[in-house]
C-alpha cells in the first residue's frame, strides 16, 4: 500500500504586538483601559524592583537562596492579569511577580526566603497554591483543579507557569494528555527562558518550538514573545475565554530570557556567552511597555519616577516589617519535635548543641 499523508493540520502561530522597537501592531493592539494599563506597568516595576532588592538582600546574607526573575516580568503579568479572583494560579519557583499580582505579600517572600513556615502559608481565600520547586511537579495539580471545577459545573480556570526544563519531564506529558482528554479548563504556560539550569534549549530538545508540543495533545498551542506584555495577554486571555466556555486547555509558549542567574547558588558565567546576555536586555519588557504607555500619553517620564519611588518605599517598608517579625517567630528547636517519638541519642546531642548556641547568642529564634 502506498503512504499516505495523515490529516495532521493544526497550525502553530507566533504572536507579537509590540515589538522590541516600540513597533506596535494597531490591528492586534488589545482593548485595554488606561488603568489596567498602569495596574500592569506598576506590577511589572514592582516584580523587577522587588527581585532586585531580593539579590541585594540574599548578597548581604539576609535570605537565603532565591531564583531571580528579571526580564521574566511581562511573560508573568501579562497571564496573571486575565485570572479572576475565583480562578486557580499553580506556579513553581521562579513566578514571583506574579504571585505578587494575585496577592501575595513582599513580608511573605521575605519569611519564606529565611525559611520560616509562616511564609509558606497562603491566604485560605487565596486560590493559589504554594510555589513548587521540584520541575513539573505542580502541572499536574492544575489539571486536577481544572478536573474539580468541571466536576462542580464552575466557571472556574486554571493556570499553571513552569519553564522550558519542566517540558521535559514526565509530568508535564502526564499533564497535557490528562487535561485534554478531559477538556479540564486549564492555562498552561512555559516561560521559555532559554536555560535549564545550565542547560540551553538546544540541548534539551530538538522540535523547533514548545509550543508545537500542544498539537501532540490535541489542544490549541501559541507561540508568543514573552517580552511583549501585550501579547501575552491577549494569548492568555483568548486562552482563558475558552476555558471558560468549556472548550478545555491550552498551551501558551511564552519566548523570554533569564538575564540573571538561575538561582543565587548559580555562576551563569560558567555557561552562557556575555553577548546573549547583552542582546536580551535590548529587548527588556519593562522598557517597551513603558515607550509604549509614553506614546499613549498613559505615562509621563516623571509619572514612571513617582511609580517607582513609590514602589521602592512600599519595598523598604516590607522588608523592615519581615526583619522585625522574624525576630519574633519561628523556634529552630521545632524541627526536632516531628520525626522520632522519641529522639536518638545523637539527635538529642544535636539539639543540646543548637540550644547552648542560641543561648549563647541570645537569640530565642531565627532572628
Amino acid at each position: 500500500m502506498p503512504r499516505t499523508p495523515l490529516p495532521l493540520t493544526q497550525d502553530i502561530d507566533s504572536l507579537s504586538i509590540l515589538d522590541e522597537h516600540g513597533n506596535l501592531d494597531h490591528e492586534l493592539e488589545p482593548e485595554l483601559s488606561n488603568e489596567k494599563l498602569l495596574e500592569l506597568y506598576r506590577a511589572m516595576v514592582l516584580g523587577r524592583k522587588f527581585d532586585e532588592r531580593m539579590l541585594d538582600l540574599q548578597r548581604q546574607g539576609r535570605i537565603g537562596t532565591f531564583p531571580p526573575t528579571k526580564g521574566q516580568e511581562a511573560a508573568q503579568i501579562g497571564c496573571s492579569a486575565v485570572l479572576e479572583k475565583k480562578d486557580w494560579f499553580v506556579p513553581s519557583f521562579r513566578e514571583t511577580p506574579a504571585e505578587i499580582h494575585r496577592g501575595r505579600s513582599l513580608e511573605s517572600i521575605l519569611l519564606y526566603y529565611n525559611g520560616f513556615n509562616e511564609g509558606a502559608r497562603i491566604d485560605p481565600k487565596q486560590r493559589d497554591l504554594p510555589m513548587s520547586i521540584p520541575v513539573a511537579s505542580q502541572i499536574l495539580h492544575a489539571v486536577g483543579l481544572g478536573m474539580a471545577a468541571k466536576y462542580r459545573k464552575t466557571d472556574e480556570i486554571v493556570m499553571s507557569i513552569f519553564g522550558d526544563g519542566a517540558t521535559s519531564e514526565g509530568d508535564f506529558h502526564e499533564a497535557l494528555n490528562c487535561a485534554s482528554v478531559f477538556r479540564s479548563p486549564v492555562i498552561f504556560v512555559c516561560q521559555n527562558n532559554q536555560w535549564a539550569i545550565s542547560l540551553p534549549i538546544n540541548k534539551q530538545m530538538h522540535s523547533k518550538t514548545i509550543a508545537q508540543k500542544a498539537a501532540a495533545y490535541g489542544m490549541p498551542g501559541i507561540q508568543v514573545d514573552g517580552n511583549d506584555i501585550l501579547a501575552v495577554y491577549s494569548a492568555a486571555r483568548e486562552a482563558a475565554d475558552r476555558a471558560r466556555r468549556g472548550e478545555g486547555p491550552t498551551f501558551i509558549e511564552c519566548v523570554t530570557y533569564r538575564i540573571m542567574m538561575h538561582t543565587t547558588a548559580d555562576d551563569p558565567s560558567r555557561y552562557r556567552m556575555n553577548e546573549d546576555v547583552e542582546k536580551w536586555k535590548k529587548k527588556d519588557p519593562i522598557s517597551r511597555f513603558t515607550r509604549y504607555l509614553i506614546d499613549k500619553n498613559i505615562l509621563s517620564e516623571e509619572g514612571s519616577k513617582a511609580i517607582e519611588k513609590e514602589i521602592l518605599t512600599e519595598i523598604q517598608s516590607s522588608v523592615e516589617y519581615a526583619e522585625k517579625t522574624m525576630k519574633n517567630i519561628g523556634n529552630p528547636l521545632e524541627m526536632f519535635d516531628h520525626l522520632y517519638d522519641e529522639l536518638p541519642p545523637y539527635t538529642q546531642t544535636q539539639k543540646k548543641e543548637l540550644e547552648n548556641l542560641l543561648a549563647a547568642r541570645g537569640e530565642g529564634n531565627h532572628g
